[in-house]
C-alpha cells in the first residue's frame, strides 16, 4: 500500500475536520431541549436512551452529502488534509463494519459507506485522507467508556476485542493509505491499552500518524485542547482542533461564527508557532455544509490562494521582542514573511520594525508578486531597524502579506535583555 510523503504533516499546516453522524440529524436539539455542549455529545448530555437514539439510524439518509464536492471544497479552501469522523463517541460508524452492524451500511436507508466515498474523493484530488475514531468512549457498546458516568464495572477489554481493535483493523486495511488516525478522550485507558492500539496502527500502516489524544503520551504529535492556542512556539509537532462557531457537530442554534479575518489570524498565529490548524465544519442531517461555514472558508481559502507561500511548509519563528498585535511572522530559509492586518493604520503606510538583525535583500507583496521599497539602518541606540513602504492601495485592505528575502537563512531578532 502506498503512503503519503514523509513530511506531509509539517508541510500541510492547514486541515479540514468534518464531524458528521446521527447527531447531525438532531442539530443540537432533542424534545425541545438544546444541548449546552457540542452537538455530537447530545446523547450523553441530554441522557437520551440508547433505544431512542438508535432509531435515528432509520432516518439517516443524507442525500446532500457529496464526497467529490467536499474534496473540491477542501482544495478551494486551501486545506491540505481532511479528517473525517469514522466513529464518534455515540458508537455509530460511517463505514461498513463486519464486527458491529451499528453503521451506515447496515442500519440506514442510504446503505452508504461514507469513509469509502471520501477516501476515494481525496485520492482523486491529492488530499491526505485521515480518520477520527473514538477509541475509548462508545455509548453503544455496553463496555465502552461513557464520560461523566461510572465506568468501574465495565469490561473494557471486551469492548477493545469485540469492536475497537477489529474496526481499526478494517479502517487501516480496506480504505487505502490513511495519513493519520485521530483518537480522542482516552479517559481511563491504561498505558498498555494505548500502546496496543498504537502498535496496531503502525503494523498495518507504518507511516500513518497517531494523534496525541491516543493517551499516555504515545502520539506522534501533540494535540492541544479544542480551540486552545499555545502562547509560544513549540519545539515538537503539534496541532489545534478548532471550530468556526462553538460546536463541532452541526448545531442549528449555534450562530456565533468566527469571521474570515479571525480564521486567518488564528492560522497565522498557529503557523508562526510551528503548529497545524485542523479546522472543522459540521454538515447538517442532509449532509449539507452550512452556508455560513462555506462563506467563511471560501474567504480564508481565497487569501491562501494568493499568500500560501507564507504558510505551507513554513517554520516556527521565535517570539518577536516587541508587541505587534497586527503583524505576525512566518519563516522559510532566507525568507521572512510579515502578515500585516489593516495596514492603513500605520503612519504613511510604513511598517517599522526595530531589532531585526537580518539584512534584507528584497521585499515584495505576495498578492500579485509586487516589489516594494524598504530600508535597513541602525537607530541612534545602534539597534537594527527595518522600514517597509507599502503602496497606496494597501490603505483599505484587510490584510497584506509581505515576503522579505534576507541574507541570512535563519531569523535573527535582537534580544532586549542581551
Amino acid at each position: 500500500m502506498s503512503s503519503y510523503p514523509k513530511n506531509w504533516f509539517l508541510d500541510a499546516k492547514y486541515g479540514l475536520f468534518i464531524h458528521f453522524g446521527l447527531y447531525s440529524l438532531l442539530g443540537g436539539e432533542y424534545r425541545g431541549k438544546v444541548t449546552p455542549f457540542f452537538s455530537e455529545w447530545i446523547m450523553n448530555d441530554l441522557n437520551i436512551p440508547l433505544s431512542e437514539y438508535e432509531q435515528l439510524a432509520a432516518q439517516f439518509d443524507p442525500f446532500e452529502f457529496d464526497a467529490d464536492k467536499i474534496a473540491e471544497s477542501a482544495l478551494r479552501w486551501g486545506t491540505r488534509y481532511l479528517c473525517f469522523t469514522a466513529k464518534h463517541h455515540d458508537g455509530f460508524a460511517l463505514f461498513g463494519s463486519s464486527c458491529s452492524d451499528y453503521n451506515s451500511v447496515y442500519r440506514t436507508p442510504s446503505r452508504r459507506d461514507y469513509v469509502s466515498e471520501l477516501a476515494e474523493a481525496c485520492r482523486k484530488k491529492g488530499i491526505v485522507f485521515c480518520l477520527y475514531y473514538s477509541q475509548a468512549q462508545d455509548w453503544h457498546h455496553p463496555d465502552g467508556y461513557v464520560a461523566y458516568h461510572d465506568n468501574q464495572n465495565k469490561n473494557f477489554r471486551r469492548y477493545l476485542d469485540e469492536k475497537c481493535l477489529p474496526q481499526l483493523t478494517e479502517l487501516l486495511s480496506d480504505y487505502g493509505p490513511i495519513g493519520m488516525m485521530w483518537f480522542d478522550t482516552p479517559m481511563g485507558m491504561k498505558a498498555e491499552e494505548c500502546e496496543e492500539i498504537y502498535q496496531l496502527v503502525k503494523k498495518l500502516q507504518p507511516d500513518c500518524l497517531v494523534s496525541g489524544r491516543i493517551g499516555n503520551g504515545l502520539g506522534d504529535y501533540f494535540c492541544t485542547q479544542d480551540n486552545r492556542l499555545p502562547a509560544f512556539p513549540l519545539k515538537r509537532k503539534w496541532e489545534i482542533p478548532g471550530t468556526l462557531n462553538r460546536s463541532f457537530g452541526y448545531k442549528k442554534s449555534d450562530t456565533n461564527w468566527d469571521s474570515a479575518e479571525t480564521v486567518i489570524r488564528k492560522l497565522v498565529k498557529i503557523v508562526s508557532r510551528g503548529g497545524n490548524y485542523l479546522l472543522n465544519v459540521g454538515p447538517d442531517g442532509s449532509g449539507k455544509i452550512p452556508q455560513e461555514s462555506t462563506k467563511i472558508m471560501d474567504e480564508a481559502g481565497e487569501f491562501l490562494s494568493e499568500n500560501g507561500e507564507a504558510f505551507y511548509g513554513a517554520e516556527a519563528v521565535p517570539p518577536y521582542v516587541y508587541e505587534t498585535p497586527d503583524i505576525y511572522f512566518t519563516h522559510k530559509p532566507h525568507r521572512l514573511f510579515l502578515t500585516v492586518f489593516h495596514p492603513g493604520q500605520f503612519p504613511e503606510l510604513t511598517v517599522a520594525l526595530p531589532n531585526i538583525a537580518n539584512i534584507p535583500q528584497s521585499a515584495k507583496i505576495l498578492r500579485g508578486n509586487r516589489p516594494i521599497a524598504f530600508n535597513y539602518r541602525k537607530t541612534l541606540e545602534n539597534d537594527s531597524y527595518w522600514e517597509i513602504f507599502l503602496p497606496p492601495d494597501a490603505e483599505n485592505q484587510m490584510v497584506v502579506v509581505i515576503c522579505v528575502e534576507t541574507q541570512e537563512a535563519d531569523v535573527r531578532f535582537e534580544l532586549l535583555d542581551g
